[in-house]
């Protein structure tokens, strides 16, 4: 408005520039409130006004054209602001309610738990979400540490709901079962019953508990990667892999559990697929094996970071499928789980 003003004085009636002093009101109705919006066009018409009767244009239709046209676009910025404002309310109101429900669906896992230090990094596919078809959960039970890592099959709403009910699962069998078979179960159970058609989870439940090493259940899912005290890293592979869950496996024909070594100075870096198939501009896959010195940090979430800034720069932009990491960094020998018996790292 201001420069409008500037060239109309300098340059003479005969520009036409008076009507775009509506610009001024037209700009605040789509940035600011509407009670600005209104005082800018109130100034609008006063400048209008002024440069009119400085250059003669109320003697003819100009003027009042552009009067008219200030007018009329200030009338416009304040409806459009008053809609605007509603919608961002609207909007904050939702995403509120949304992340309220994604800390109840993904809590934060505690830092440590029994005889393991924690961190997770999610990276979701969908931007502005903090969740999507990933789920993990940490559990300190009377016989252990529980942990359950899994890859919904799909995306939006639908996954968010199953992995709700498989979360929901595990959260309810990790403390009531002594078996981690039995978590196994219920969990395939409660899979069974929400899903149907095609659809299904990979996962790994494991279990790391007072007699050394942790035992692992594995759905179909990426072998983990273990990384030992010398800095040498393994991805254990189950006796043979079984059926992710909720196709609808028979009782008893479930994965067989197997143990891993997973001793004091060890870490366990437990993912989904959205990591190892990350691929670069040139399709090359993300090489996890090849990162774990990027989890040397003596902060796990520290380390776990690291490795996610690796992975989304890998990437070189925006990640195609979630990408869920759970790191468990077994601490120096210490308390032990439970009721059972004094730690044997043999």
């Amino acid at each position: 408005m201001a420069v409008v003003a500037v060239v109309d004085t300098t340059a003479g009636a005969s520009v036409g520039l008076l009507p775009l002093v509506s610009l001024g009101p037209a700009f605040s109705g789509l940035v600011g409130g509407w009670r600005r919006t209104a005082l800018v066009g109130v100034l609008a018409v006063a400048l209008c006004c002024a440069l009119g009767i400085y250059d003669g244009l109320f003697e003819e239709r100009r003027g009042f054209s552009a009067l008219a046209s200030v007018i009329g676009v200030t009338a416009a910025g304040v409806i459009a602001a008053v809609m605007r404002q509603r919608r961002e309310t609207e909007f904050a109101n939702v995403r509120s309610i949304a992340e309220v429900a994604q800390r109840v669906l993904l809590r934060p896992v505690p830092r440590s738990a029994g005889r393991l230090r924690t961190a997770v990094s999610y990276t979701s596919a969908v931007a502005e979400a903090r969740i999507g078809g990933d789920l993990y959960e940490v559990v300190a039970s009377p016989v252990g540490v529980r942990v359950i890592i899994g890859d919904v099959q799909g995306k939006g709403l639908e996954a968010v709901e199953t992995a709700a009910v498989v979360l929901g699962a595990f959260r309810e069998a990790a403390y009531d079962e002594t078996g981690l078979t039995a978590v196994g179960e219920r969990v395939q159970r409660a899979a069974d019953r929400a899903l149907s058609g095609e659809k299904f989870v990979t996962a790994i439940i494991a279990e790391i508990g007072g007699e050394g090493g942790a035992v692992l259940l594995n759905y179909g899912h990426p072998a983990p990667m273990v990384l030992r005290q010398d800095g040498s890293a393994c991805f254990p592979e189950p006796p043979e892999y079984a059926m992710p869950l909720g196709l609808g496996v028979p009782a008893g024909e479930g994965p067989v559990p197997y143990r891993v070594p997973f001793g004091p100075g060890d870490q366990m870096l437990l993912y989904t697929d959205g990591v190892t198939e990350a691929r670069d501009h040139t399709g090359t896959f993300y090489p996890l094996g090849q990162r774990s010195h990027l989890l040397k940090d003596p902060d796990p979430e520290a380390a776990l970071e690291a490795l996610r800034t690796d992975l989304v720069q890998h990437t070189e932009g925006p990640l195609h499928d979630d990408a869920a990491m759970l790191l468990l960094r077994f601490r120096d020998p210490g308390p032990t789980f439970g009721t059972l018996g004094p730690f044997d790292p043999s």
